[in-house]
């Protein structure tokens, strides 16, 4: 059960503290508050924990300062939706708004190699007037013996680097609790010159202290990679260990699950989930065409399968994109056979802004629809 405050009430004021004895009152129940800062408003959220079947909403919903109180449907009670019963709330980072509305492009190297390569990719974003890039500094790899990422020292240069060009947001994956720390010293060194989302691959999609020990801070928000080889479900119940300890700011990427269905793609897409996760949860839903297709495939149309694949992800709704380039795929020292040339950039987003377009068309077409009806 959540018990939603009307705006404005904090969690450390008299009506809180009211819900929360209330709740003690009944057998076995444990109480955590939550204030979420959303995009357009600040929420505080009383979760009631245990045999909660058996306790009524109407006393909670009669007290001072509660706005509603809603029944849980799903196992993830912090990031779900609750079928419709609890808003999304997006957040902010660094001027930049993240939500189930917005659209980003994350485009970049999946593997930092050597500064001046740095350099030409955010040039390149910034000439476009993107703000948004991906940077692998740690790279697990299948074997031990393949590029591991240059690690904490290129870290120096990269976020430098993005300052330069007014990059405000780097996606980033981090492996250890480890990664976390050289992260946040390097970035006090530039004079945070820009900001970093904590990227969970799809190999530690269950590391649950990982999970936890990322959502214990919320200074970063973090970029969640669906498990290769996990169900949805799962998936979404190792966001919720990030969001029960307190981090919501929250986005889930899916970059295609392991399967021989897949062939001749490197992993089988599985775009079409973008709407569900949307529907069941609050987070706002990328998607990796590049860790999915895996290669510069072109169809008979004169369209590779990563543009393809890019829009049937937007046009379902995605709210970011997260995609390989380089400027010489050739020299990348990791996944260079998938990745996209500076020269195809613009193309790449001119292909998303339609994609986008469409998708708002279709959605502006349902909503008018439905006030017509109503």
């Amino acid at each position: 059960m959540i018990v939603i405050m009307t705006p404005g009430i904090g969690a450390a004021s008299a009506e809180v503290e009211e819900v929360v004895r209330q709740a003690h009152t009944y057998k076995d129940i444990r109480t955590d508050v939550h204030e979420i800062v959303g995009t357009t408003r600040t929420l505080t959220e009383i979760y009631l924990l245990g045999p909660t079947a058996t306790v009524p909403t109407d006393g909670f919903a009669a007290l001072p300062g509660v706005e509603r109180v809603v029944r849980v449907s799903e196992r993830y009670k912090v990031i779900g939706r609750h079928r419709g019963q609890v808003e999304v709330m997006g957040f902010d980072y660094r001027g930049i708004t993240f939500s189930q509305d917005t659209f980003h492009v994350f485009p970049g190297l999946c593997a930092v190699d050597t500064p001046q390569h740095v350099d030409q990719m955010f040039a390149a974003i910034a000439e476009h007037g993107l703000r948004t890039s991906r940077m692998g500094a740690y790279k697990p790899r299948t074997s031990p013996y393949d590029f591991q990422g240059h690690g904490k020292d290129c870290l120096p240069y990269v976020f430098e680097l993005a300052g330069k060009h007014g990059v405000q947001v780097v996606a980033m994956e981090i492996t250890t609790a480890r990664h976390l720390d050289e992260v946040r010293s390097a970035l006090r060194a530039s004079g945070e010159a820009t900001g970093v989302m904590l990227q969970i691959g799809t190999r530690n999609a269950q590391n649950f202290e990982l999970l936890k020990y990322v959502g214990q801070q919320q200074r970063f928000p973090v970029l969640f990679k669906r498990g290769m080889g996990i169900t949805l479900e799962e998936s979404i119940n190792a966001c919720e260990y990030i969001a029960s300890e307190g981090n919501r700011q929250i986005a889930f990427c899916l970059r295609g699950v392991k399967s021989h269905l897949g062939d001749p793609h490197r992993n089988l897409v599985d775009f079409a989930h973008v709407p569900v996760v949307k529907r069941l949860t609050r987070m706002p839903v990328c998607v990796d065409p590049s860790h999915s297709v895996g290669g510069r495939v072109e169809a008979s149309d004169g369209l590779m399968d990563i543009f393809h694949v890019t829009a049937q992800g937007i046009i379902a709704g995605a709210n970011m994109v997260l995609v390989d380039f380089h400027p010489a795929p050739a020299k990348a020292l990791c996944d260079g056979p998938q990745a996209l040339t500076l020269d195809e950039l613009h193309g790449f987003l001119e292909d998303t802004a339609i994609a986008r377009e469409a998708y708002e068309k279709r959605v502006a077409r349902v909503r008018a629809s439905a006030a017509r009806a109503a």
